[in-house]
């Protein structure tokens, strides 16, 4: 067989379609490999082969004529080959001169990236270009797979004519795209598309005169996946967001968003990246509610942006803004949950040093509804110094705070507020105990204004100049035993850890100072060994107390828990507690606090909380959760909550949780939460979700109870207890963004409260 050269024209051909990107890929869905749409390469110049090596090419076949040493013509079999570029055929002719290589019959080109049948292919080496007519392709990795009545190869990259995409492996697809032209670019990885038909099930549903797409997983200006919903209080809702890719740092996605019952609503996203800085803007927007009576505009901005510089300086600020107390429950926002009750507006600037840090902060709420205003923070300033001493592990600590505590309502004080804190911080450990000793001195100025209203109208005893000064002193120990467990727990190591602290602050009355920033912290196992009853510092508590506790575990041959017991409360000593029983007996220890945590078997798990008031024989909080996980999509939960006095009111929750496939395709979700106190239903979630190789769809549908802030004069509109609804949602995998699947997290995690894996039960 006679060698020749500079004949072949071998290539690569990327994906022919995809539409815009996702600005971030989702994750892959847990189906078999087989069904895994891959990521579109990039088309370069030597992805197309143009640049072949002519001493490595081999040609195989039965018969050979060759005529004048210029053509060659062969036939049976022909397999012309070039590293992992293959052309089969039945006949081949080849034209040294002209550069010409044609096929006959039943042709197919192969690498590894692609597989193409066609009915013949011509190459030309003079032009470099490459044409293979009425051909069925299929990519390599992935499913992505269509058909093209001309498909041509050159150095501009990819034409297709009269052509089909879809990443469905039926004979039938479940959605196809045909286009009449294709163009794919190698030069800026973009392709084009002309005259574009959807159809489903052969059935065309939508046509597009022409679009522009991306080759590569890079993010693309251009339409997303639209959202289509509906809700008892907004009606049928339809959003198409269209996300323009600014700069390689810098995009924005706009949705206009239409409610049947309230209008058109704009929705706006603005995100930026720039070294160790990002931020983030959403604008949403409705001119005029349909619901309303009062033709004033309806509104939530919020701006967000976190970054790090100058390798020791921190920045975070997150402020929002609403036209309305009823915005969230009539319209609802991506920001925020229908339920909240106010908006959190911080700004802070922190410097971290070897030994101390500081930041400046400013921090305000704005309340929704008829609530209590709440103080702001303008500014606060902390500072906080650690000082080895050479001795053990020995500190001196310094913590100093200045805050300016503003208000809306002008009847309230506003105050400046000066701490500052000084001791010894001694702590040991060792693998069977520690030991950590603190002791410091406490000061506190406050200069507080407009008093009048307050002392005229409350048994405080309100001072415009208040100094405090206090010790505290804090002693806490505790042990570590282990030893290997018998019975029913061979091969596992059991621990008891009991733990005690000493807890001294002097008494002082402190009712000629207001309430700024202080409530009381959470009275669970872990709030025992705490050495403050406040967060603030409004309120500094007298404490003579012993804190008891122990805790036993039983761990696997790995250190994985399999069981835990958690039991202790306070002691009192001599009246140092100011809180009174129902009878007005002075209470000389807390309540009884307990936590257990049992892994029952592989998947199962138990954990509960409780804080249980001996004296009485009553329980003052407690949840349960039992959760069962086999995987991300198969899981259950039953959890309850009780609160005996949470503002006067007392909580009780039932809630139950479950996601699991019914088939190889289709999942199940659905969670409903009850109030047993006043016996209705809090909310309800359906969803079902189909998932195939190549499409994903969600059905799902919802009923919360609303909240309803009265406070809202301008608008006048009665609501229903509930809001329902009904939502659709679906992604064809391959077009558009590397996206795979639709999460099933989204589901478990909407609603009113969500889904809390159970080691985190308690956020």
């Amino acid at each position: 067989m006679q060698h020749l050269s500079k004949l072949i024209l071998i290539a690569y051909m990327a994906p022919p379609l995809m539409v815009s990107a996702q600005t971030q890929p989702e994750p892959t869905p847990n189906l078999a490999a087989q069904c895994q749409v891959a990521p579109p390469p990039a088309i370069s110049l030597s992805n197309l082969g143009l640049d072949y090596d002519d001493e490595h090419i081999i040609i195989e076949s039965k018969k050979s004529v060759i005529e004048k040493n210029k053509k060659l013509s062969l036939s049976g079999d022909v397999v012309v080959s070039s590293g992992q570029n293959k052309i089969r055929a039945d006949q081949v002719l080849i034209d040294k001169d002209t550069g010409l290589l044609e096929t006959r019959g039943k042709t197919q080109f192969q690498n590894n990236k692609i597989t193409v049948s066609a009915d013949r292919l011509s190459a030309n080496s003079t032009a470099k270009e490459i044409e293979l007519i009425n051909s069925d392709y299929r990519l390599t990795q992935g499913s992505t797979r269509g058909h093209a009545d001309s498909l041509t190869i050159n150095e501009q990259g990819l034409r297709l004519t009269e052509s089909t995409f879809t990443t469905c492996s039926e004979p039938v697809p479940d959605w196809q795209l045909s286009a009449a032209d294709i163009n794919l670019s190698t030069e800026d990885n973009q392709g084009e598309a002309w005259n574009t038909v959807f159809r489903i099930k052969d059935i065309p549903v939508f046509y597009l005169p022409y679009f522009n797409f991306p080759l590569t997983d890079d993010r693309k200006t251009g339409f997303l996946y639209p959202k289509i919903s509906t809700s008892g209080n907004r009606g049928f809702e339809f959003g198409q967001p269209f996300y323009w890719n600014i700069a390689p740092n810098m995009d924005a996605t706009i949705t206009p968003y239409y409610m049947s019952k309230r209008g058109t609503q704009l929705l706006s996203e603005f995100r930026y990246l720039t070294g160790g800085q990002f931020g983030q803007l959403n604008v949403e927007y409705l001119n005029r509610d349909r619901e309303l009576v009062d033709d004033s505009a309806r509104y939530l901005h919020r701006f967000q942006h976190f970054g790090t510089f100058s390798e020791r300086y921190r920045l975070h600020l997150d402020y929002s803004d609403i036209s309305d107390d009823n915005y969230l429950v009539d319209i609802g926002s991506d920001q925020f949950n229908k339920s909240d009750a106010y908006l959190w507006r911080i700004g802070e600037l922190a410097y971290f040093a070897d030994f101390w840090h500081s930041s400046i902060k400013l921090q305000d709420f704005k309340v929704l509804g008829d609530s209590n205003d709440t103080y702001r923070t303008l500014p606060q300033l902390e500072a906080q110094m650690y000082l080895p001493l050479g001795l053990s592990n020995a500190t001196f600590n310094v913590y100093s705070e200045y805050s300016h505590f503003e208000i809306a309502d002008p009847l309230l004080p506003t105050a400046d507020r000066f701490h500052v804190e000084a001791g010894l911080s001694l702590p040991v450990s060792r693998p069977g105990w520690f030991i950590d000793t603190d002791a410091r001195l406490m000061h506190t100025y406050f200069k507080q204004d407009n008093l009048d209203f307050v002392i005229a109208n409350s048994e405080l005893e309100l001072e415009p100049k208040v100094n405090r000064t206090l010790p505290k002193v804090r002693l806490h120990a505790g042990l570590n035993f282990d030893r290997d467990a018998d019975l029913f727990f061979q091969d596992k190591t059991q621990t008891f850890e009991p733990q005690i602290q000493y807890l001294y602050i002097p008494k002082e009355d402190q009712n000629n100072i207001f309430i700024y920033d202080t409530s009381p912290l959470q009275d669970d196992f872990n709030g025992l060994f705490r050495d403050r009853r406040f967060s603030g510092l409004d309120r500094i508590a007298q404490a003579n107390q012993i804190s008891l506790g122990a805790t036993t575990r039983i761990l696997s041959a790995d250190n994985a828990e399999l069981f835990r017991l958690s039991l202790g409360r306070i002691f009192y000593l001599k009246n140092s507690n100011d809180s009174f029983d129902e009878e007005g007996q002075r209470i000389d220890q807390s309540s009884l606090a307990a936590d257990l945590f049992l892994q029952l078997l592989e998947r199962w798990q138990l954990q509960t909380e409780i804080q249980y008031d001996t004296e009485s024989s009553s329980t003052e909080k407690s949840q349960i959760s039992l959760d069962y996980r086999h995987s991300d999509g198969q899981l259950a939960q039953l959890s309850h909550r009780y609160i005996k006095n949470f503002s006067g009111e007392k909580i009780e929750q039932v809630r139950a949780l479950t996601s699991f496939p019914i088939n190889e395709n289709w999942t199940f979700v659905g969670h409903v939460t009850q109030d047993l106190v006043a016996q209705r239903s809090l909310e309800a979630y359906t969803g079902f979700q189909y998932e195939s190789c190549c499409w994903a769809v969600r059905f799902a549908y919802h009923r919360d109870i609303n909240t309803n802030f009265d406070v809202d004069e301008l608008n006048n509109q009665s609501r229903d207890e509930y809001d329902s609804g009904f939502m659709i949602q679906f992604v064809l995998k391959g077009l558009g963004s590397n996206q795979q699947a639709l999460p099933i997290d989204d589901m478990l995690e909407s609603g009113i409260f969500g889904y809390k894996r159970p080691y985190f039960l308690t956020n």
